[in-house]
């Protein structure tokens, strides 16, 4: 997408469009006056960047509300947002299915989609699926693929800065797959590539859990776990983009796998294998013994693990998403772990966002690249080194 006003505007002019454009977009359709209130600009300099809104296409003018259209004489001009200019994709990729969600440049979902996928498809049939919900969702909802403006991705895996899976055992062929190289063959514009835990905590930051604080860490629970966190408001990726990966402790000293840990029977479960996972729990619910220990065993690695986090960056939220989001008593064992070790326990809490957060996520993502090309922002919470 262009610039603001096309061209090579002024830093000033681009501060002044940038000011004028959130005001827009946050107070309805004001008019010129209140344009003008709002920003402390003054009135000629607000006509002047609307009139570039205008030749953008991110302006139009609105109908006057209706007690000024009975008013004598001519009501003031009202004027919007367009956020119909163009569309957001957030699309979730995981081992059993694959998610997009769709909004327009306000960030608002308009349309959303999804596609149960096998946890055993290889990279390729994966990525067909992906491509096939995306299509269904611009059909179904009259979205012209033309119309998209960022697409952000969200994968499980070490994720760099390109769009590459550095390392990513959730999904077969998933190591070293160019993700984002990939799928850019499919569109017309940016597609940014998060790993999974990362794009959740982003999203529950935005329209979750965590709207109210600025340093949290999010847990993306499972047989093989992943956090992502926010320092400052800012998502932390860490040098290599490998930042809370916490599945790989037991590696320190801590041989057993998860799919040791969650066994009944000694054979360890297939570490893909959810619905094996999700009778462990049940029969855990349903008094087996050799279940509820199990399970025991598994939560105590869960909170240990996010113990190790949490010492390492003292948030004042932890928010539990993933599978086992859902399940009895998984807060109360990780809130006494964390005042076990902590010298400030953070809060916890269970996700707000459930199965959406990833793509929600992703959907941010999207939308931050676009403002930040809009508005000329500088330095959003999910901006890349």
């Amino acid at each position: 997408m262009s610039r603001l006003t096309g061209g090579d505007p002024s830093l000033l002019r681009r501060i002044n469009s940038a000011v004028v454009l959130h005001a827009l977009r946050g107070a309805g359709s004001p008019t010129l006056t209140d344009l003008t209130r709002i920003t402390g600009l003054s009135r000629p300099t607000v006509e002047g960047v609307v009139e570039g809104l205008f030749e953008a296409g991110l302006v139009v003018e609105a109908l006057p509300d209706e007690s000024e259209a009975r008013r004598q004489g001519r009501p003031a001009r009202r004027f919007r947002f367009r956020a119909e200019a163009g569309h957001l994709l957030g699309v979730e990729i995981g081992p059993h299915r694959v998610s997009a969600l769709l909004s327009g440049l306000d960030g608002r979902v308009t349309g959303a989609g999804s596609r149960t996928v096998s946890e055993t498809a290889g990279a390729d049939e994966r990525l067909d699926q992906v491509r096939a919900v995306i299509a269904d969702l611009l059909r179904r909802t009259g979205v012209a693929r033309s119309s998209l403006r960022a697409v952000g991705v969200g994968s499980p895996g070490i994720v760099e800065a390109d769009g590459t899976v550095r390392l990513g055992t959730a999904l077969p062929g998933w190591t070293g797959l160019a993700l984002g190289e990939r799928l850019r063959r499919s569109f017309r514009c940016p597609v940014l590539v998060e790993n999974d835990a990362n794009a959740a905590a982003v999203a529950e930051h935005w329209k979750g859990a965590a709207t109210e604080s600025d340093d949290i860490v999010f847990v993306l629970a499972g047989l093989s776990p992943g956090a992502g966190s926010l320092i400052g408001g800012r998502l932390h990726r860490g040098f290599g983009g490998a930042a809370g990966e916490i599945g790989a402790l037991h590696l320190l000293g801590r041989d057993v796998t998860p799919e040791h840990l969650l066994s009944t029977t000694g054979t360890p479960l297939e570490p893909l294998d959810e619905q094996a996972v999700a009778v462990v729990f049940a029969k855990a619910r349903q008094g087996d013994t050799e279940a509820q220990a199990a399970v025991e065993r598994f939560l105590q690695r869960l909170v240990h693990d996010v113990a190790a986090l949490a010492l390492a960056l003292d948030p004042e939220l932890v928010v539990v998403g993933g599978w086992a989001a859902g399940l009895d008593g998984v807060l109360e064992p990780l809130r006494a772990e964390l005042a076990r070790y902590c010298l400030r326990p953070p809060r916890v809490t269970l996700s707000l966002l459930g199965e959406a957060a990833v793509a929600t996520g992703a959907l941010r993502l999207a939308l931050d690249h676009v403002e930040e090309q809009l508005f000329a922002v500088e330095g959003a919470v999910t901006a890349r080194r």
